[in-house]
């Protein structure tokens, strides 16, 4: 065991007192509760040791590993920061060089679940609700792919979950392997994601045998991963194919830029140029910047700054109210009209739903979530409902996918907030509109 002295390294984003004050020079196995505020979460499968503790107000992870794979996923950790891709964001680096280890401490991520955790809890009929689980990770894997980000080991255990409205959005979480580049080959691309299917397989067998599954009859298991990939590339070519236009095809311009759109893609630029070999016609090159086109819609409008997939329901909700106040009179100013929203609907809803559910939530999540209960228990009643009885719902049940531990989507009971009511609802490419129409 190394000796506390100078040989050891410290590095801290934030330093603070509470930070400072750890134990930094001991291995992490042997940290004690007088020292550290630990706490128990569920930690996945890691080869590695992982603690949780409170530290001056926030939740950390600590990964005790050897000290080279430590210092690359630190840095590695640094550049997907920089490069604004959805990942664990890194802390510091308490290095140990005489016994070749080192602490990576990095943010938990708050309001988030496991994926196997969670595809443990999907059994018999809720299985089929995987896919929209798998959309989430080829999501992330494009998103890291188109950046120049190698990961290497894609996996259910590497992959944390967290809800964006009425859809998920998946975050890398384990960098030991993960390079990151100026671009990635065609070869590079597709080793990652061979690798994520195979990793993807792996553990969908070992979820089905933990079930009573038998394994010679896996075929289902082996599908859904491979499917990874089908999701990979379809939205991989939507993303990159050139088309070849009759001329200048407005019509056909205008929906491709429209289904980027609805994928939440911001286009940056459109190329249209001749096409050579055929003498005629023209070919469409788009360039597609990052996922955040309703957000920036919904702050220009309203000054709030949200998750790309709560953006969608909220422009929604906004349209629905400025439809309902503009009968018989002349529309407003969008920016108004949205500050006028956030005034009188959107604000005291949230007061509200933090006084009856804790000062705790996710506001803006759990405003998506009042409006997706009132759909749901709308659509069973036959007719609007009003706010009543989604209110009277999530009081009932609390806010069962918004837990510090990030879990209770998988506990939460029969009814409303069941996983098939709401995970049923979660993901489609499609979704239904939703706001106060």
């Amino acid at each position: 065991m190394a000796t506390p002295g100078p040989a050891n390294a410290l590095r801290l984003r934030a330093p603070t007192a509470e930070l400072l004050s750890l134990p930094w020079e001991a291995p992490l196995g042997t940290w004690t509760e007088e020292r550290v505020n630990f706490v128990d979460l569920t930690v996945g499968p890691s080869r590695h040791l992982v603690r949780f503790a409170e530290v001056g107000g926030e939740l950390l992870a600590l990964k005790e590993l050897p000290l080279r794979p430590a210092r690359r996923e630190y840095d590695a950790l640094r550049e997907l920061e920089a490069r604004e891709l959805p990942a664990v964001r890194p802390v510091g680096l308490a290095e140990r060089p005489g016994d070749d280890a080192a602490i990576l401490v990095t943010r938990y991520l708050s309001r988030s679940f496991q994926f196997r955790r969670l595809f443990m809890r999907l059994h018999g009929g809720s299985w089929r609700h995987r896919e929209r689980l798998l959309d989430a990770l080829a999501d992330l894997l494009v998103d890291l792919h188109r950046r120049g980000v190698y990961w290497g080991d894609a996996s259910l255990a590497n992959t944390l979950l967290q809800r964006d409205g009425q859809v998920l959005q998946a975050h890398l979480v384990d960098a030991e392997t993960t390079f990151a580049y100026e671009q990635l080959s065609d070869g590079q691309r597709e080793l990652d994601l061979e690798v994520a299917v195979e990793n993807v397989a792996g553990e969908l067998a070992d979820l089905a045998c933990l079930a009573g599954r038998d394994p010679s009859q896996l075929e289902e298991e082996i599908a859904a991963a491979e499917s990874l990939g089908q999701r990979y590339r379809g939205l991989w070519d939507e993303l990159h194919r050139v088309e070849s236009l009759a001329g200048l095809d407005r019509y056909r311009v205008e929906a491709r830029l429209r289904r980027l759109n609805e994928l939440g893609f911001v286009v940056d630029e459109i190329q249209l140029g001749p096409v050579v070999e055929s003498g005629g016609g023209a070919q469409l090159r788009v360039c597609v910047g990052d996922r955040r086109f309703h957000a920036a819609r919904l702050q220009q409008a309203t000054g709030l700054q949200v998750e790309e997939g709560q953006a969608t329901i909220l422009l929604n909700d906004l349209a629905a109210w400025q439809s309902t106040r503009s009968r018989g009179h002349h529309r407003r100013d969008a920016a108004a009209a949205g500050r006028r929203w956030r005034t009188l609907v959107y604000e005291p809803a949230v007061r509200r739903l933090q006084a009856e559910l804790g000062p705790d939530i996710d506001p803006v999540q759990a405003y998506c979530d009042l409006l997706e209960v009132r759909w749901l228990l709308s659509e069973r009643a036959g007719r609007d409902v009003g706010d009543e009885p989604a209110y009277a719902a999530l009081r009932e049940r609390g806010a069962p996918l918004d837990s510090a531990a990030g879990m209770a989507i998988a506990e939460a009971p029969t009814g409303v907030f069941s996983v098939r009511e709401l995970l049923g609802h979660v993901g489609d490419r499609e979704s239904r509109p939703q706001g106060r129409d």
